[in-house]
């Protein structure tokens, strides 16, 4: 890093979208400009009972392509899933790929994108300390990624999510050249989310878009020797600001609503964009404690298994590991910026005239505590089977998670760690 030098460039790069209803039937166009001839369709194969899969293969067929389906993702990507995914894809060798799913899918896609790309050793590309952390050498074959739920983002970010089996530890990759080449965001396909799915996902976006508004400004932050060693998340700025303010607002206006009324095509539609919105501004700011707690949360898992989720495993879906921790985290970053924190207070719906900024600052964990009732979600750590015995292991998670814990407001270390896992074991 550049001696008592500052960041003072907004690096932002953005996936170029399509978004509304229809917006499915681009695929066709937009491989005829790609000039693709073998697509490989990477998707859930429980999405084919809902009539998902067949339109998606079919605007492929439309666009002169041959289409080769992997449809075997884990929920909640491993090292071992994303090794067998990759190993199809090399054998396959397309030319362009095509995901639609969540999260996990379109991370699945993106990994088999990369190592088919650019063989290597999975920890050869895993963020450090957990893995070497290389740069990808270069640009990926075109992607475009078709979200099923409202949550992660991934159609527009530069990170894959992962967990180390044996480890039972959450990392990532992350480099900007790992985001698709376009995001098709179609309302219409997050439908048949079932409740809990929807939930999960939508808090999972007010996480993104409250974190990366709340992150340190990218101008506190050191200056890179280079542009070229710029992170992916530069931290807090004006312009991912933008997206991730209107994310904040819409999540907290329609989850509600597409949890209870799944057929509410509003609350889908505009679920939707705050996922879209909160994954452009989280992808170049960057999230901080609530996700970095999220990992050792989701990796440690005993023997939760989440309604709504065909899984045959214990699962703590990602949304649920990251809203978990949140209302501690963020009471714990509110006193390092209480004014920023505040303002999401409002966002948030809350009435903010006349309290203290430091009381509406506090206002954040309160109202994410409320909407995690009003959802029906676990009051805490403990219904999801942790102890305080278990508070080292998770501490000692989430400390590996330095590439994101740069991105706190305030300082966080050992100590105050355990102090934010003691209060997230139970909330009410």
């Amino acid at each position: 890093m550049s001696a008592n030098l500052t960041q003072t460039v907004i690096a932002m790069d953005l996936v170029p979208f399509r978004f509304g209803p229809g917006a499915t039937a681009d695929v066709t166009v937009e491989l005829e400009r790609l000039g693709a001839r073998r697509v490989l369709l990477v998707t859930d194969r429980h999405l084919r009972q809902h009539g998902l899969v067949e339109p998606v293969e079919a605007a492929i067929l439309r666009a002169g392509a041959e289409v080769v389906v992997f449809d075997q993702v884990h929920i909640e990507p491993t090292d071992r899933s994303l090794r067998d995914a990759i190993a199809f894809a090399q054998r396959v060798q397309p030319d362009a790929y095509v995901s639609l799913g969540g999260g996990s899918t379109i991370d699945t896609a993106k990994a088999m994108n990369l190592f088919t790309s650019y063989p290597a050793d999975l920890f050869d590309y895993i963020n450090k300390p957990v893995g070497r952390g290389d740069p990808v050498p270069g640009p990926l074959k075109p992607h475009l990624a078709l979200p099923t739920t409202a949550g992660t983002g991934s159609e527009t970010t530069a990170v894959i999510a992962l967990e180390l089996t044996d480890r039972r530890l959450k990392t990532g990759i992350s480099h900007r050249f790992i985001r698709p080449t376009m995001a098709i965001v179609d309302p219409l396909n997050t439908v048949t989310c079932p409740p809990m799915v929807t939930a999960f996902a939508g808090l999972d976006v007010l996480c993104h878009a409250i974190e990366s508004y709340t992150a340190k400004p990218y101008h506190v932050r050191p200056r890179p020797d280079s542009p070229t060693e710029r992170p992916a998340y530069i931290g807090s700025n004006p312009v991912a600001d933008l997206w991730s303010a209107q994310a904040i607002r819409w999540g907290a206006r329609y989850l509600r609503r597409a949890v209870y009324n799944p057929l509410d095509l509003e609350a889908r539609t505009f679920m939707a964009l705050a996922s879209l919105t909160a994954g452009i501004g989280f992808g170049n700011a960057g999230v901080h404690i609530p996700h970095a707690m999220s990992y050792p949360i989701a990796g440690l898992v005993r023997d939760f298994f989440p309604p709504d989720y065909e899984v045959d495993e214990p699962l703590i879906p990602h949304g649920l590991a990251v809203v978990v921790g949140a209302p501690a985290g963020l009471r714990f970053t509110a006193p390092a910026w209480p004014e920023r924190h505040a303002e999401v207070a409002e966002m948030l719906g809350i009435d903010t005239r006349g309290l203290p900024v430091r009381a509406a600052a506090e206002a954040v964990a309160d109202a994410l505590i409320q909407l995690m009732r009003d959802l029906g979600l676990p009051s805490g750590l403990a219904e999801l089977g942790f102890t305080e015995s278990d508070i080292p292991a998770l501490v000692e998670g989430t400390l590996a998670q330095q590439r994101i814990l740069v991105n706190s407001p305030r300082p966080v270390d050992e100590r105050a760690l355990r102090a934010i896992y003691r209060e997230a074991m139970r909330y009410w």
